[in-house]
């Protein structure tokens, strides 16, 4: 009864979904610690998803065809290939444009990355997955590193500002751009106190440090108080 049930095919299954959520938590951990908009559970989600519809493409027509041998042409790459087609969509979610500023394009890549792992693990090409799992995690981790030497960004900084009102997110930015600060995320929330809470989280130009980019943005009509991490 519970052969019946679960499937002949029922422990490959589940060694392959195991896997593909092992593999695509590891790159989602990465995006998690660093505070990106799609994080562990969405890239396990992806990659364990995409295990399943490989799973269902290789194994859940199995009893039909058989029964319908000699009319059916078999394709088990026809489900897969919408899903590397369609998983765009959920990319795209993650890319922000501000401005002359574009984010979200690493986080956009690594889900549709980690689409790719769950269908090759779902076929069952574990070494292929695991090589690719650490290719991608050296990429993240130790290139961003790379990155930020080469292009010679400065300290990174949180910087949370109480306004007077929301209008007052324009003369703050105006003051960023003077500077050469980058934005890399901004919040507003209104919500926990009597005033908005403008929160950065920004990259520091060599021409100026927190400290007196606190004292920048303290001088402005609407800013009532500047706090730092």
């Amino acid at each position: 009864m519970l052969e019946i049930i679960l499937g002949e095919h029922f422990l490959t299954m589940s060694i392959r979904l195991v896997l593909a959520l092992v593999l695509s938590g590891l790159i989602g951990f990465e995006r998690e610690i660093n505070k990106h908009s799609a994080g562990f559970r969405t890239h396990i989600l992806v990659g364990v998803s995409a295990t399943l519809l490989m799973l269902m493409s290789l194994y859940g027509f199995t009893d039909y065809l058989v029964e319908n041998e000699a009319f059916v042409n078999f394709d088990p790459a026809r489900i897969p290939s919408y899903v590397v087609s369609g998983i765009g969509f959920l990319g795209a979610g993650t890319i922000i444009v501000n401005g002359m500023t574009v984010k979200g394009l690493t986080t956009a890549a690594s889900i549709w990355a980690v689409a790719g792992l769950g269908l090759v693990v779902g076929i069952g090409m574990y070494g292929v997955a695991i090589l690719t799992t650490l290719i991608i995690l050296l990429s993240l981790i130790f290139l961003n590193n790379f990155e930020q030497r080469l292009t010679k960004r400065g300290q990174s900084a949180q910087l949370s500002i109480a306004v007077n009102s929301v209008q007052a997110i324009e003369e703050i930015l105006k003051k960023y751009n003077q500077n050469g600060v980058v934005i890399q995320n901004i919040n507003v929330n209104t919500d926990e106190s009597d005033y908005p809470i403008v929160t950065t989280d920004v990259i520091l130009s060599k021409a100026i440090n927190k400290s007196e980019l606190v004292v920048v943005l303290s001088k402005l009509d609407d800013v009532r108080e500047v706090y730092h991490g």
